[in-house]
């Protein structure tokens, strides 16, 4: 069905969370919506180092933009890239070279990955922010032990079997986490000429504690059960050199097989276009009301926005993109109707972080917990924002088999991976 053509236009450019969270706010409203994006599906990010680790299939963590909104009427979805954005003349130009006027705008890009300034290292060290990405370390990480079996040199297998992480926030500690598990586990006696609980699991992070982010008592425990893992923790050591055969850190070399990237991001380079100051990460600094200077019009959300909450930084996470979506798409209907816009307030409803095997560090508000509980409170915290009843429900059936079995049977490489390694 044909949408209204005189209705106020609001383009949306990304369906992360912060895009998907402003669409669906728009339902019912009168406004017709575009919702554009590289990508066909909506992927659920905190679980995207699962798909990378063999734990969950692919299609466990997306969904379908245009299923998601196929009873959201005035919304349509149009897979296409925005290379510029003219703010003065209120266009959107996509790489087929067609142009989109708006309204209103929402840019929700995202980031992507940040090697601060050795962009060299990217080949060596992929980091982990699309389902790409997750194949092509899953594939990686799976090549290293099938090489590991062919090889012959002791020393060579010592490589092949050494899995760096680089960086120890969330997403590196639980990707170190589950490195060690599938060593220890999930592949034992699978192998006739090694060993695979031989594997070494390394975890670098610049400061001084894993974690940095959380409180120091929780950086310690989340330490302490990588230790009980068999991860090797190095803290203060930056990294200074990543080529095929290994990675250098702390004045160290260090013999490698598989490196992954976990330190850092940068914002989308969309926000270049919008002509407006950047920080030092390339994020927009955006009004109390996630508009941008001069243009009311123009609403930067997500991880390529910088704002303030209450005198503190917004963090970049999947909660708080979701708020910023929803108080963009508020506002625009507000000043549609001649209302003033509000000031976006975050609400922080805690932190978690999952460290292997029913182990896992828990902030919600003044409350500190650990252990078991923490990973139930993981557990049921992403199982209920997954998109959709069938995620939810392949999900936790891998789950609940995987913690029975230490199986994990989303292990098929693809033709494409082997002829990568080969060449």
């Amino acid at each position: 069905m044909a949408q209204d053509e005189t209705l106020p236009h609001v383009v949306i450019l990304g369906c992360g969370f912060g895009g998907l969270a402003a669409a669906k706010t728009l339902a019912g409203a009168p406004v017709r919506v575009t919702l554009i994006d590289r990508e066909n599906h909506h992927l659920f990010q905190p679980l995207l180092y699962q798909v990378a680790t063999a734990g969950l299939a692919s299609v466990a963590i997306a969904a379908p933009i245009r299923h998601i909104f196929r009873r959201q009427r005035n919304v349509t979805t149009l897979l296409a890239e925005a290379l510029t954005i003219d703010v003065p003349g209120r266009l959107v130009a996509l790489e087929d070279g067609s142009v989109l006027a708006y309204d209103a705008l929402i840019v929700a890009a995202g980031a992507t990955h940040s090697y601060f300034g050795h962009d060299a290292w990217a080949r060596f060290a992929p980091g982990l922010k699309t389902l790409d990405d997750a194949m092509e370390i899953r594939g990686r990480i799976l090549l290293a032990y099938e090489r590991a079996e062919r090889a012959t040199d002791p020393v060579e297998q010592r490589r092949l079997l050494t899995f760096v992480v680089v960086g120890g926030g969330a997403t590196g500690v639980e990707l170190a986490g589950t490195l060690a598990e599938i060593a220890r586990h999930t592949l034992r006696d699978e192998f006739r000429r090694i060993d695979s609980r031989d594997a070494r699991v390394v975890l670098v992070e610049g400061t001084d504690r894993v974690l940095p982010t959380y409180p120091p008592e929780l950086s310690e425990k989340a330490r302490r059960q990588l230790d009980r893992l068999g991860v090797q923790v190095c803290t203060n050591a930056m990294v200074t050199a990543i080529d095929a055969d290994g990675v250098r850190f702390g004045g160290v070399r260090m013999a490698a097989g598989t490196v992954v990237w976990a330190a850092g991001i940068a914002a989308s380079p969309l926000g270049r276009a919008l002509g407006v100051p950047l920080d030092r990460a390339g994020r927009v600094a955006v009004a109390p009301d996630l508009s941008i200077p001069g243009h009311p019009e123009v609403f930067v959300i997500g991880d390529l926005a910088t704002v303030t909450s209450d005198g503190k930084p917004v963090p970049g996470i999947a909660p708080a993109a979701k708020q910023m979506g929803r108080c963009a798409a508020r506002n625009i209907l507000a000043r549609l109707r001649g209302a003033p816009a509000q000031a976006f307030r975050y609400r922080d409803y805690g932190s978690l972080a999952t460290i292997g095997r029913h182990a896992g560090i828990a902030v919600i508000g003044p409350f500190k917990f650990w252990g078991l509980p923490a990973w139930l409170f993981w557990l049921f915290i992403h199982i209920y924002f997954l998109i959709g009843f069938r995620n939810r429900l392949m999900v936790l059936a891998d789950w609940a088999w995987s913690y029975m079995t230490f199986a994990r049977n989303a292990r098929i490489v693809m033709a494409r991976e082997t002829d990568r390694e080969a060449g």
